[in-house]
């Protein structure tokens, strides 16, 4: 059966496992390979079960381990053409692992096939993907979203577990304490998508056959998890929808502690 396991979450950190209990990939690797190692086993996972990391692009939260996991492991490693690019600027590439472009049409490793999808944030060519599982599941990861475009809502519709990112309370984040400028680039479309927004696209998922939602990449400074979870379950119990019934929803944690895994 497939498994999702968010080992970190949030504007310290992101990663994601996704996969079966034997072999599986990484999408992102924003914190120490230490801090990704130990969280993999708290899952009851190996790092040997990586086959390959899957980047979304090169801010730090995502890629911050990503040099010293893959060297240590000999994980390959595949991002757009834009983000590896940028990664090799950034020195964070080096030949004691593979790494290439994933194409646009996808590829197969670990049993699966991985999709991705362009997104809206200010970085080198930020992506998405899809995952298709060995037993028919279908994963969609899509955090660092400006605003929900054609082509992400699109590429989501039909997912049997969707993780989306819910990262800012608007009210919070213009009465916080960021700069105006921070502000202005978070609530752009080129930033982050906030509880508001992220609520309003739920519905349509679960109408299109989505019905296991994880909130994610959460602002520890603008946001709180009981914030981003009530916003999204008030949209979707006013739509009529049921908790349970017709869709089941999450909030990624900032730190896996738990160990806890999703089987789907």
């Amino acid at each position: 059966m497939a498994r999702f396991c968010p080992l970190f979450s949030g504007s310290s950190g992101n990663s994601y496992y996704i996969g079966t209990a034997s072999s599986g990939i990484l999408v992102d690797a924003g914190r120490s390979a230490k801090q990704l190692t130990e969280m993999m086993r708290r899952c009851e996972l190996e790092m040997d079960c990586v086959k390959a990391i899957f980047v979304t692009h090169e801010h730090s939260d995502h890629v911050s381990g990503l040099r010293v996991l893959a060297s240590r492991h000999h994980i390959p490693v595949y991002a757009s053409g834009g983000t590896l690019a940028a990664l090799e600027r950034m020195n964070s590439l080096n030949d004691k692992f593979p790494y290439g472009v994933i194409d646009e049409c996808g590829m197969e490793c670990a049993g699966m096939y991985i999709k991705p999808f362009h997104t809206s944030h200010d970085s080198a060519e930020s992506i998405g993907y899809l995952i298709d599982t060995p037993d028919g599941r279908r994963v969609g990861v899509s955090t660092d979203l400006g605003y929900m475009s054609q082509e992400v809502r699109a590429a989501l519709c039909g997912t049997d577990l969707l993780v989306l990112e819910s990262n800012h309370d608007v009210g919070m984040l213009n009465n916080g304490p960021y700069p105006y400028p921070l502000k202005k680039r978070i609530l752009s479309q080129t930033g982050h998508l906030s509880n508001e927004a992220c609520a309003r696209e739920l519905c349509g998922f679960v109408e299109k056959g989505t019905t296991r939602f994880v909130l994610a990449h959460l602002s520890a400074e603008n946001n709180t998890p009981e914030l981003a979870y009530q916003t999204s379950l008030c949209s979707m119990r006013m739509a009529g929808m049921k908790e349970g019934t017709d869709f089941e929803l999450y909030v990624a944690p900032r730190e896996n502690a738990a160990g806890n895994v999703m089987i789907f």
